[in-house]
């Protein structure tokens, strides 16, 4: 195979050229020692939309557990022996006061996760009344995340949340569409596009990802990364699964093969496949890139600050320390830019 020539694939990508799905194999199947002009490629393309700017952003689990879907990855699906704190959805006063700590932390997002098939209609007025304190109280950009909106409820769900004020929806596609069924039997793919469609038809950004060791094809990889694109996801957080003892699918098989120089070109490939997108390094980078982490942030401009819901990430001061040894510094918050962001807490 001739070797690719990594600045002009930059070139092309920046010009607004889409790579196709065999280019985009090729750059998964590059050995370990041609990844890094792949990640210099890609930071190039990152630093000309992005600059050295990096979202941050916080979640909340606002509800654990008590879910009937049965996600086989996740640790609050039905059947699911995790372990995990079970409650109802937190009150609005509660998600303030959570947001008043991540808009100290150095947030410019904060996440309000509930878990369960979609919120009630008790849960979407929870969620709307905190984002109106919130947007009272502080300079945060507000993102729910409450599982699928289906039908016209789904609808008028939606419009609820952004006339409240609500800046971000997100829902991750997670896995390929030929691959969904393997890993989820309650809800379908096409349940997952329309609860996007219908968060965009509101007015609100979508934001949508991938969980990268599901069992998925490299060829599943790339197409999802242009699924992405072909949608218009403003934001894509990149997982990488996390191993769970009890989740029906424990991960440790379906992630024997990462390396963090195969975790990188995942990234990359993202990257270079939407090249405007707000692309986050989520859960399982501190696991699977390990001592490579820092690099990713050189692909990715968005990180989660702190902890994944139900599993722990790495201390917030340590990825406020690797952003700093990087050169790299806090975005400005989209929903109030004329207000400063907070300084970063033990920076």
């Amino acid at each position: 195979m001739t070797p690719l020539n990594m600045n002009t694939l930059a070139d092309r990508v920046l010009q607004g050229e889409i790579l196709t799905v065999q280019e985009g194999l090729n750059l998964l199947n590059l050995p370990d020692t041609e990844t890094l002009r792949l990640v210099d490629a890609a930071w190039r393309v990152r630093r000309e939309t992005f600059g050295d700017q990096v979202k941050v952003n916080v979640l909340l689990n606002a509800k654990s557990g008590l879910c009937a879907e049965d996600c086989a990855y996740c640790s609050q699906a039905k059947g699911a022996d995790t372990g995990i704190a079970r409650y109802r959805v937190l009150e609005p006063a509660e998600m303030l006061d959570e947001a008043k700590r991540a808009q100290a932390a150095g947030a410019q997002r904060y996440c309000i996760v509930l878990s369960g098939r979609g919120g009630t209609w008790g849960e979407v007025r929870h969620v709307a009344q905190a984002t109106r304190l919130i947007k009272q109280e502080t300079n945060l950009e507000v993102c729910a995340c409450m599982g699928l909106l289906l039908g016209e409820e789904g609808q008028r769900k939606a419009e609820t949340l952004r006339e409240a004020g609500v800046n971000a929806y997100n829902h991750n596609l997670n896995t390929h569409e030929e691959h969904y069924a393997d890993i989820c039997t309650t809800h379908s793919y096409a349940d997952r596009v329309e609860t996007l469609t219908h968060a965009a038809q509101a007015g609100m950004s979508t934001c949508s990802g991938v969980i990268i060791g599901l069992g998925e094809t490299p060829r599943h990889i790339v197409e999802l990364a242009l699924t992405l694109r072909e949608r218009r996801a403003d934001s894509i957080p990149v997982n990488f699964l996390i191993p769970i003892d009890g989740a029906a699918l424990e991960g440790q098989q379906t992630t024997a093969h990462f390396t963090p120089w195969f975790c990188l070109r995942v990234l990359s490939l993202f990257r270079l496949l939407n090249p405007r997108a707000e692309l986050r390094a989520s859960a399982g980078r501190e696991i699977h890139l390990r001592s490579l982490q820092p690099l990713a942030l050189l692909v990715a401009n968005s990180i989660f600050l702190g902890n994944y819901l139900t599993e722990a990430g790495q201390e917030a001061s340590a990825d406020w320390q690797m952003l700093a040894d990087l050169g790299l510094r806090p975005a400005p918050s989209a929903a109030h830019k004329s207000l400063p962001v907070a300084e970063p807490v033990g920076v």
